[in-house]
């Protein structure tokens, strides 16, 4: 039984003339039409989102990049532990079917996403900050930007390449398959190898462009860059080019390994890895070529590297994203293109299957 003051029924009757709206709100509230009212909000998040799989469509080129400018969006290495810690317990209770109040939709993907950022997807550890993808961004503008401004001196070529070299070392440590971890050994390979290929390539390209235009010297880092992928991407996933990857038929059943498969892998990789590095690596030493001819660098001559650096982050915040999802993921291949031996394994079980899929990696 509802009870109306006074005040309340006088002010309600002047609304009346004024305030219509107002009238008529109390009129539902007096008619019980207000109590649909908590009957109509919406209900506990059910349990049938599949947040193991992205958000977006991965088989177009949109969904993939609206998936990885999450991934890799650089303002979650400034989340605190508190912040990441709650991301994890809403992940966790999600996938163990607990429900946490107030949870919705869009809140579920947010915490999925600052999860995927910081913590290891396999082994569900807290990752290295400057391993994990969303440290991409800021720590190769700083990187790429310093190896564009600092090439002229044989000293200066080393030690950025080596510098870099052990970045991606870092990253590529960080970002171990649990499925085909990486050894010290492979690790320590690949390291060695891809810095010996870029500091190479690029002393070797400086030598030769020392009679050549200065704009043509500039883009020695990125050919020591993709060099250097080259190398060391085929040799950090070299168990995989020697025993295969994991492939599945379209509803995620294992049907064997093949080693096609990870060569396919691997060269979408090394081509989306070149790609990341090409807009930074030779748009800024075009307009840096330019800029130094003008009057403003001359006298402020410091000012070359920040200008290198902001311009390099501003390719990178659109090319890393962009171009890890120039493939799918969730890669495919034609069962005719595997080895003989799989090919007539996968058909004598399956004969319906034409095409199997795996995944590329990053």
């Amino acid at each position: 039984m509802f009870t109306i003051s006074k005040a309340l029924f006088t002010q309600c009757t002047v609304s009346f003339f004024f305030k219509p709206s107002l009238f008529y709100l109390v009129f539902l509230c007096l008619t019980g039409a207000c109590g649909h009212v908590h009957d109509t909000m919406p209900e506990d998040l059910p349990f049938n989102i599949d947040i193991k799989e992205p958000r977006w469509d991965q088989s177009t080129f949109e969904g993939r990049a609206r998936h990885f400018f999450m991934v890799t969006d650089p303002r979650n290495i400034l989340l605190g532990p508190k912040v990441l810690d709650e991301a994890k317990t809403i992940v966790d209770n999600y996938r163990n079917g607990v429900r946490t109040p107030g949870l919705t939709e869009d809140k579920l993907w947010k915490a999925k996403y600052i999860y995927d950022s910081a913590f290891h997807p396999d082994t569900g550890e807290k990752m290295v900050l400057i391993g994990r993808m969303s440290a991409q961004v800021p720590m190769n503008m700083t990187i790429t930007g310093c190896m564009l401004t600092f090439y002229r001196t044989t000293p200066a070529v080393i030690f950025w390449q080596w510098i870099n070299q052990s970045f991606n070392a870092i990253v590529n440590y960080t970002n171990r398959s649990g499925d085909a971890p990486i050894t010290k050994s492979q690790l320590g390979t690949a390291y060695i190898s891809a810095t010996t290929g870029a500091v190479v390539t690029a002393l070797g390209l400086k030598s030769l462009t020392k009679h050549l235009p200065s704009l043509i010297g500039r883009f020695v880092p990125f050919a020591a860059v993709a060099a250097a992928n080259c190398i060391n991407i085929p040799l950090m996933r070299q168990r995989e080019l020697k025993q295969g990857i994991p492939i599945t038929d379209e509803n995620g059943n294992r049907l064997g390994e093949s080693t096609k498969a990870a060569q396919q892998a691997i060269a979408q990789v090394v081509v989306s890895r070149i790609g990341m590095a090409a807009p930074a690596m030779a748009i800024p030493p075009v307009i840096m070529n330019i800029l130094e001819k003008r009057a403003f660098l001359k006298r402020y001559p410091w000012m070359n590297a920040p200008l290198q650096v902001g311009l390099v982050g501003f390719c990178l915040v659109f090319a890393t994203p962009l171009c890890c999802a120039l493939f799918p993921q969730k890669s495919s291949m034609k069962v005719s293109s595997l080895e003989p031996e799989i090919r007539d394994h996968i058909l004598a079980k399956n004969p319906g299957t034409e095409v199997v899929y795996f995944n590329k990696g990053l």
